[in-house]
């Protein structure tokens, strides 16, 4: 039976800064224009991390039964190492993602935006079937191009738009900044499982790159952010407090620059999480300072 510490470890903590940091910018795109509401970017942020909870153990799960998780050498999985049994893993992920829905519900009947109904039920369906089913598209090399939409254009603009009703420049800006980083968050878990999910028959996109052109893929997406908040000085001066997070990014980009695989990619991982949730907070301050 699985410790309650490793439950917690399954719901892979170092990737949560994927869910959390986008509401941070959302809610301050909707804050720039005055449209900023606590309790709606509260449960805008339970949406967001249930879902990834969800997500994280459905693919615990559905990479656990079929023997992707077998060889690993990253961080602990509950249904690859026998941990936990699959149904529990399962019904934990049902349940996590049952607690983004009822948020979302909420949030959808408070703000009056019916339609976006739909638009949660593709996240939960996005979330379930990156790894689930009998055809994921995270085994055909779409993971990261679902990375991008979900914790990025959705996720940013998803908490912007229930607040304030319209979508800004800077919003859209500061969703392809989320998207590019959570997706190189992706890229860099990827590079280190090629060996293995190449046995496995898991066709990520770092399988069809290689191992060279996905190190320069990480290498560019991470740079997206800074970017972006370079341009957004044109309107928000402040937008490059984001550049303090350069140094929080450093350590994974020189891993990945070197050439180092296996056990010593996982910081990158975390480094590059951390780094997405202080770019997060320091362009939304500046968003605030303006």
């Amino acid at each position: 039976m699985a410790s309650v510490v490793q439950w917690i470890q399954g719901t892979r903590p170092r990737t949560l800064p994927n869910s959390i940091a986008p509401v941070i910018v959302g809610a301050a795109a909707a804050h720039h224009i005055d449209e900023f509401n606590v309790l709606y970017t509260v449960l805008a942020l339970v949406v967001s991390v249930a879902l990834q909870i969800g997500v994280n153990y459905a693919n615990d799960y559905s990479d656990g039964i079929r023997g992707t998780d077998d060889n690993r050498v990253g961080p602990f999985r509950l249904t690859g190492s026998g941990a936990a049994e699959p149904a529990k893993v399962r019904l934990a992920a049902f349940i996590s993602l049952g607690i983004g829905a009822l948020a979302g519900i909420a949030l959808v009947a408070m703000s009056g935006y019916w339609w976006m109904l739909a638009f949660g039920a593709v996240c939960i369906a996005g979330a379930w079937f990156y790894t689930g089913g009998k055809r994921p598209y995270g085994y055909a090399g779409l993971g990261e191009i679902a990375v991008f939409l979900f914790f990025g254009p959705a996720a940013v603009l998803g908490t912007l738009y229930v607040q304030s009703g319209e979508i800004t420049g800077i919003g859209i800006g500061s969703s392809i900044a989320m998207g590019s980083i959570s997706a190189a968050v992706l890229v860099a878990n990827n590079l280190r499982d090629i060996p293995t999910d190449a046995v496995s028959g898991k066709r990520t996109l770092a399988v069809v790159l290689g191992d060279k052109d996905t190190r320069r893929l990480y290498l560019a997406l991470v740079a997206v952010p800074f970017l972006i908040a370079l341009g957004m000085t044109v309107r928000v001066p402040y937008a490059l407090l984001g550049f303090l997070a350069a140094p929080v990014l450093l350590p994974a980009v020189r891993r990945v620059a070197a050439g180092r695989g296996g056990r010593d990619l996982i910081p990158v991982l975390q480094f590059t999480g951390i780094a997405m949730l202080a770019w997060a907070v320091l362009v939304s301050t500046g968003l605030f300072l303006d």
